[in-house]
């Protein structure tokens, strides 16, 4: 019979574990937010990552943006139509995009396209010694990779979630006015009444939460990919890239959930 001394120590291993992760997150998110003030510097690379993370990621915003909305508009109407609220669809879908859909699979999809490429770019930095020959060369490692994807990641989050929002309306419109046959009247003026200020600026907080998430795991899973347990090399870099993605969105829809119960 194991004595509880084993099963203490079994199950203590992990919690400290986490709890190291959670408490070497939180300081390198400090330390890269803190960067963002070090100079102008910084500005040049983040206009870099600002193209790297929204421009190239708008169409695929668009094209998702646009099929979740149609969708929206399909189940919602064949949802309505059973109670009667046909004309309740504009509600239905703008308050589950801007609410909820929108910065949910914004920040799922940047995580997949832009977040991975941040920790695979780290990471082979980090394995190649380049990260330590910037710090030879006297060049903050952190200011230079780090802060300008936090600032440029703020910034693009919740530029896309609104975009995403809006493409999302319009494909709901597609669906429900000029497939369905709903009032075009109908459709716009529920949007325009169910919609506050309150819940738009509740997406945007959640975009803006998501951004600093995302960027922060992904940039902390590429710096220490040197440090990893399960590998070493260009290994640690894939298993980091991988690590990368599904922390971060398990952290979106936790803290999706978070965000939720007190806005509520």
């Amino acid at each position: 019979m194991p004595c509880p001394g084993h099963f203490l120590r079994l199950m203590g291993r992990p919690c400290l574990r986490g709890i190291d992760a959670l408490g070497g997150t939180a300081l390198f998110f400090l330390e890269g937010l803190l960067q963002i003030f070090s100079g102008p510097r910084i500005f040049p690379r983040t206009l870099h990552q600002i193209y790297v993370i929204g421009s190239k990621s708008l169409f695929l915003i668009l094209l998702i943006g646009l099929f979740c909305g149609m969708v929206l508009g399909l189940q919602g109407y064949y949802t309505l139509v059973q109670f009667g609220s046909v004309g309740m669809l504009g509600s239905a879908v703008s308050l589950s995009l801007v609410r909820e859909l929108g910065p949910v699979l914004t920040a799922i999809m940047l995580t997949g396209r832009a977040g991975s490429s941040m920790a695979a770019e780290i990471g082979v930095m980090r394995i190649t010694d380049q990260i330590d020959a910037l710090d030879v060369m006297d060049i903050n490692s952190m200011g230079y990779l780090v802060s300008p994807r936090l600032l440029a990641a703020a910034i693009c989050f919740p530029l896309l979630t609104a975009i995403f929002d809006v493409v999302g309306i319009f494909g709901g419109y597609l669906t429900g006015v000029l497939m369905l046959n709903i009032n075009e009247g109908a459709y716009f003026y529920r949007i325009s009444s169910a919609l506050t200020l309150t819940d738009i600026g509740g997406g945007f907080l959640k975009a803006l939460v998501f951004a600093l998430l995302v960027t922060t795991v992904c940039c902390r899973q590429g710096y220490t990919a040197d440090k990893r347990r399960d590998s070493m090399g260009p290994e640690a870099v894939g298993n980091a890239t991988t690590s990368a993605v599904v922390i971060s969105c398990v952290l979106i829809l936790a803290a999706d959930y978070v965000i939720t119960s007190f806005l509520l």
